[in-house]
């Protein structure tokens, strides 16, 4: 079995047969530097146009200093399209008013001090599938694992390994029972070196439990990895 081969420098990882880099697609941590955006190594983005500013593509509401972050783990996938709408982006909602006045005019924001300083992080978990056009509300947190279908809206928090879709996203499925869903989270393989997870491979492209199990014994039995 071949190593696996993956630079997580690079800004392309793609490079089709031809020998041709596959510009649309990045790994997400070289192409964004933002002080409010942490991302785990080969989770990628692809996008059908041409790109100049990652962060702002994928979280356009997020400004530096802002009170909250996003965060997003190792290894995840994230479809055309999609986008994080983080705490920034909300509106006092307990009020008679919903109209951002401070925005506009500095002298209000005695007014709105204490909305606009809250807020909530944004977090994806590892080895997330995020697909096209799927758009992330503020305060949510993606558990391992999850699936996220094309155009979901989702609201609320995701459970790992849980399949979900719609407006709002609700839980259409679990990947897996309750015990494979611990194995997996147990054996966490994303935070394996790259040349164990490429050891697992005959593993993690299958369906094999026992085969989980004895990895689990493997690698997390003496809880080191």
């Amino acid at each position: 079995m071949a190593d696996l081969s993956m630079d997580a420098r690079a800004r392309h990882p793609i490079t089709l047969p031809d020998g041709q880099v596959h510009s649309n697609t990045v790994w997400l941590k070289s192409v964004i530097d933002h002080p409010n955006i942490e991302v785990g190594d080969f989770s990628y983005y692809n996008d059908f146009e041409a790109v100049t500013d990652y962060a702002a593509r994928i979280a356009p509401y997020l400004f530096a200093g802002a009170p909250e972050r996003l965060r997003i783990g190792k290894f995840c996938q994230i479809a055309n399209g999609a986008r994080f709408v983080t705490s920034s982006a909300d509106h006092p909602k307990r009020w008679f008013t919903t109209f951002p006045f401070a925005v506009f005019d500095n002298s209000q924001m005695p007014y709105f001090s204490e909305a606009f300083s809250v807020g909530r992080d944004t977090s994806i978990g590892h080895d997330v599938w995020i697909g096209d056009g799927a758009v992330i509300l503020p305060r949510v947190a993606v558990g391992n694992g999850a699936i996220v279908g094309a155009r979901a809206v989702v609201a609320r928090d995701v459970p790992s390994y849980a399949v979900v879709a719609g407006n709002p996203a609700g839980t259409v499925r679990m990947r897996f029972d309750a015990e494979v869903t611990a194995l997996l989270e147990r054996l966490a393989w994303w935070d394996l070196r790259l040349d164990q997870i490429g050891a697992l491979m005959p593993v993690l492209a299958s369906a094999d439990a026992s085969a989980l199990r004895a990895a689990v014994v493997r690698y997390r039995g003496d809880g080191e990895g």
